[in-house]
């Protein structure tokens, strides 16, 4: 509601980069600021923000998919340790308290 109300336009995040890229290129700050009825100060604010997270968007990182096979990988490990953990624990019990000797007979 909050933009919809003051009449000004809400704009995504490529559509702002594209205005960066326009600015970088070396187009007039003022001129786009008119066509796009957005004020100076913001488009200031775009910019730096893009340049800011420049540096973190050239470094490179591994792949979305790499990224969840590690993760999935990390569950299985720790599931496989879980797994040992009750095996073990059930072994326990029953040399102490065989499971089968606890039903109760009516």
């Amino acid at each position: 509601m909050g933009s919809e109300s003051t009449g000004r336009k809400r704009y995504w995040a490529k559509h702002k980069a594209q205005v960066v890229l326009r600015l970088l290129r070396g187009e007039d700050l003022e001129h786009v600021s008119r066509e796009l009825g957005v004020t100076a100060a913001e488009l200031s604010e775009w910019r730096d923000t893009f340049l800011e997270g420049g540096e973190s968007g050239l470094k490179p990182r591994p792949a979305r998919e790499s990224v969840e096979v590690d993760r999935l990988q990390s569950k299985i490990g720790e599931q496989a340790m879980e797994i040992e953990l009750l095996r073990e624990k059930i072994t326990r019990m029953e040399q102490n308290r065989p499971l089968a000797h606890r039903r109760l007979r009516k």
